[in-house]
C-alpha cells in the first residue's frame, strides 16, 4: 500500500524571517492563496479542506479569511478586492498590496490548488502533534504522583490529536439502499382494496407492503388470462410475479389468509358451478369409452368390414374429444412445485397462480435442488403469456396457447440472497421478472392492542374481489381471445414519456439501473400491467369497455418507482452489482489493513487481485466509493513527466474503526 510521504519543513521565506522549525511550507500557503484569488473554482475545491487556523503565517490566515468573506457575499476575490476588504492600514501590516500580487505570481496553475491545500492541512496537523508533545512533556514535569489523573490528562490530549479530521468529508452513504426504502403507496390502490389492506396490516401488525402487494396479486389472479393491455407498440398480459421478503415471525400466514379469502370463496363457487358440467362430461366420456370399446371389438371380429372399421375410428375420435374438465383451481400454496404448477396451468386453460407465505421451496426446486439442473421454463413462458408445450414420458403431450402464471409469495431474506447462487435465474431472465419488496419488519415494535378491521371494509373487500374474480372468469372464454384494454391518448403519451425517461437509466457509469438492465428492461411493461389491474379494480362494471386514463397510469408509475427502489435493494442483497461488491471488498481490506491512503495499483495488487486486469477496470469501483463518500481522490501536482498512479484517501470514519 502507499505510505504517506514524510512531512518535512519547507521554508521559502525571505532570509532573516523569524520562523521557527515547526513543520510548515510558506510556498504551499502562498500557492493556495494565489490560486483561490485567481479562480473561484479553486476556492470551491479547497475551502472544505482548510480554515484559517491551518495557515502557519498569521498574515496568510487573515488573507484567507478575507477571501472567504468576499466569496460568502458573492463578491469577487481578486487581489484588488481582497486589499480593499482588508483595509489599507491592516494590509500594510500583511505586506501591502504588492504581496497579494506576489501570491498570484507564485501559482504555476490554479488546477493544483487541492494538492497544495492537502500539504497545508497535513503540515498544520504535524504542528498540532508537536504542540501536543510539548504539552505532554509539561504534564509529566508538573505531575505530583497521581498516576490516574495524569493518565486521564494524557488520554485526553492523545484523543484530541488522533481524532478523525472530517473537514471536507460528507457523511458516507452505506453501500446498500435498504435503509431508505419507501413504504408501499397504499393510496394507489382503489379505496375498497386500500382500506382493507391497511386494516389487515394494522390488525396483524405487519408492514403494509405485504398486504398491499397481496392485493395486487389478488387482482392479477382475477384478471390474468382473461385480459391483456395494449401499450401501443406492444401488448402485455396482466399477471405479475410478486415476491415479499420478510424474516420468520411476521404473521405472514395470517395476512395471506385474510387477503386471499375472497379468492378461495370464488374458487368454491366456481367449483359448485362446474360440478354438474364435470358430472355430465364424466358420464359422456364413460359412454364414449364403452362405444369405442364395442366398436373396436366389432371391427376386430370383422376385419374385412370397412364400415365397422370406420365406426371404430369415429368412436375413438369421439372418445378423444370427450374430455372431462378439471375442477376449477385458482391458486396453489406452500406445496407448489414446478411440476405441479405446469400441470395446473395445462388443466386450468393456462390460468393459475401460486400464493404462498413460504415460497422458498418453489424457487429451490426451480433452481435444481433435486434434479441437479434449473427448470424455469414455466416461469419464463408463464410471465410472458407465451405458448407452452408440455412433453411427458408415457403421457400425452399438452399445449397451452397463452400461459398466464401469477406469483405472490414470501421469501426469507436468506432465500433471497441465495437466488444469486443460481446463475440461470438471472441469465435466463427470471430475476428480471420479479417485483420484489423488502419491507422493514415490525418485530419489536408491534402494538398488542390494535384496532379491529372495520366491518364495512372487510365486507366490501370480500364482496368486490369475489365478484371481480367471477365476472372475469365468466367474461373470459377459455377457448376465446382475452379482451384487450387500451389507454387514453393522454395516458398513451405518458407511456411513451416513461419509456424515454427510463432509457438513460441503463447507461453504464451514470444510470442507476445500469447493473440491472434485465430488471429495468421490464419496468415499463410491469407498470403497464399494474395500470390495467388498477383500472379493472376501479371500474368493476365497465372497465372492459373504457380506456385506462392518465390518473390511473400515474398511480401505476408510483408503484413502479416503489418496486424499482426495492429491486435495487434486492439486487444489492443478491450481489448482482459487481462494482458494489468490489467496493465492499475494498472497504473490508482498508479496515483490516488499517489503510488510509491507497493507489489504484494497490487495489490491483491487493483486494482486487485477479478481478481487475488494468486500472480502467477499477473505474466503476472507485466511482462507487467516491459517490458514496467512502473515498476521495488526492490530486498530485501536475508535471510534464509520466503521470503517477491516482491516489485516494479513505473516509475518517473508516479509520475510527481501527481503534
Amino acid at each position: 500500500m502507499t505510505k504517506p510521504a514524510s512531512l518535512r519543513v519547507v521554508d521559502s521565506a525571505p532570509a532573516g524571517a523569524d520562523l521557527d522549525a515547526t513543520p510548515h511550507s510558506i510556498e504551499a500557503e502562498q500557492c493556495v492563496l494565489g490560486a483561490v484569488m485567481l479562480s473561484p473554482v479553486a476556492l470551491a475545491e479547497v475551502r472544505p479542506l482548510l480554515d484559517g487556523t491551518d495557515f502557519y503565517r498569521p498574515a496568510h490566515a487573515q488573507i484567507w479569511d478575507a477571501v472567504c468573506e468576499l466569496a460568502d457575499r458573492g463578491a469577487p476575490a481578486d487581489p484588488l478586492s481582497v486589499g480593499a476588504h482588508i483595509g489599507a492600514r491592516q494590509l500594510a501590516k500583511l505586506g501591502g498590496g504588492p504581496y497579494l500580487h506576489t501570491l498570484i505570481s507564485r501559482v504555476p496553475t490554479a488546477a493544483n490548488a487541492v494538492y497544495w491545500a492537502h500539504m497545508v492541512r497535513d503540515l498544520a496537523y504535524a504542528r498540532t502533534v508537536a504542540e501536543t508533545g510539548t504539552r505532554l512533556v509539561q504534564l509529566a514535569t508538573v505531575a505530583e504522583g497521581d498516576a490516574a489523573e495524569l493518565r486521564a490528562q494524557v488520554a485526553a490530549e492523545v484523543a484530541a490529536v488522533t481524532g478523525a479530521d472530517r473537514r471536507g468529508w460528507p457523511d458516507p452513504t452505506p453501500l446498500s439502499t435498504a435503509p431508505d426504502l419507501p413504504t408501499f403507496p397504499i393510496w394507489c390502490l382503489p379505496d375498497w382494496a386500500a382500506e382493507y389492506a391497511a386494516g389487515v396490516a394494522d390488525v396483524t401488525q405487519t408492514p403494509v407492503d405485504l398486504a398491499g402487494c397481496l392485493a395486487l396479486a389478488a387482482l392479477a389472479v382475477a384478471a390474468a388470462g382473461n385480459v391483456t393491455v395494449s401499450a401501443g407498440a406492444w401488448s402485455e398480459p396482466v399477471n405479475l410475479f410478486l415476491v415479499m421478503v420478510l424474516p420468520p415471525g411476521n404473521r405472514k400466514s395470517e395476512v395471506y389468509k385474510a387477503m386471499t379469502g375472497p379468492i378461495r370463496a370464488a374458487e368454491g363457487i366456481l367449483t359448485d358451478l362446474a360440478a354438474p358440467l364435470i358430472a355430465e362430461a364424466t358420464i359422456a366420456r364413460k359412454v364414449a369409452e364403452a362405444e369405442a370399446e364395442r366398436s373396436e371389438k366389432a371391427a376386430t371380429d370383422h376385419p374385412d368390414s370397412l364400415d365397422r372399421r370406420a365406426d371404430a375410428s369415429a368412436a375413438r375420435m369421439a372418445l378423444d374429444n370427450a374430455t372431462v374438465p378439471a375442477e376449477p383451481a385458482l391458486f396453489g400454496g406452500n406445496d407448489s412445485t414446478v411440476e405441479k404448477v405446469t400441470s395446473r396451468l395445462a388443466e386450468q386453460n393456462g390460468r393459475y397462480a401460486v400464493m404462498a407465505p413460504e415460497g422458498g421451496k418453489l424457487f429451490s426446486i426451480a433452481g435444481g435442488r433435486y434434479s441437479g439442473s434449473p427448470d424455469i421454463g414455466v416461469f419464463l413462458s408463464g410471465h410472458a403469456g407465451e405458448e407452452m408445450r408440455i412433453e411427458r414420458m408415457g403421457r400425452p403431450s399438452e399445449r397451452i396457447d397463452a400461459a398466464a402464471l401469477t406469483i405472490g409469495v414470501c421469501l426469507q431474506p436468506g432465500v433471497l440472497a441465495g437466488l444469486g447462487d443460481t446463475p440461470e435465474f438471472r441469465e435466463q431472465g427470471l430475476l428480471g421478472r420479479l417485483l420484489i419488496t423488502m419491507p422493514e419488519s415490525m418485530l419489536g415494535h408491534r402494538n398488542a392492542r390494535p384496532a379491529p378491521i372495520p366491518a364495512h371494509a372487510a365486507h366490501a373487500y370480500e364482496r368486490t374481489l369475489t365478484d371481480l374474480v367471477l365476472s372475469l372468469r365468466r367474461f373470459g372464454d377459455p377457448d376465446g381471445t382475452p379482451v384487450a384494454l387500451t389507454f387514453t391518448s393522454e395516458a398513451q403519451e405518458a407511456v411513451i414519456d416513461l419509456l424515454e425517461a427510463t432509457e438513460p437509466r441503463f447507461r453504464p457509469g451514470s444510470g442507476d439501473l445500469a447493473h440491472m438492465t434485465d430488471w429495468g428492461g421490464k419496468l415499463v411493461g410491469a407498470v403497464v400491467r399494474i395500470a390495467a389491474l388498477l383500472h379493472l379494480a376501479k371500474h368493476l362494471r365497465d372497465g372492459y369497455g373504457r380506456p385506462i386514463d392518465l390518473a390511473t397510469f400515474r398511480e401505476a408509475c408510483q408503484l413502479g418507482e416503489y418496486f424499482t427502489a426495492h429491486a435495487q435493494a434486492a439486487y444489492d442483497a443478491i450481489g448482482a452489482d459487481p462494482a458494489v461488491n468490489h467496493a465492499r471488498t475494498v472497504l473490508d481490506w482498508a479496515r483490516r489493513t488499517e489503510t488510509t491512503r491507497f493507489t489504484a495499483r494497490d487495489l490491483m495488487r491487493g483486494p482486487l487481485k485477479n478481478r481487475a486486469r488494468k486500472v480502467a477496470d477499477l473505474e466503476p469501483v472507485l466511482r462507487v466509493l467516491q459517490t458514496h463518500g467512502w473515498a476521495r481522490h488526492i490530486p498530485g501536482t501536475r508535471t510534464g513527466g509520466r503521470p503517477t498512479s491516482p491516489t485516494y484517501e479513505t473516509h475518517p470514519d473508516l479509520s475510527e474503526d481501527f481503534r
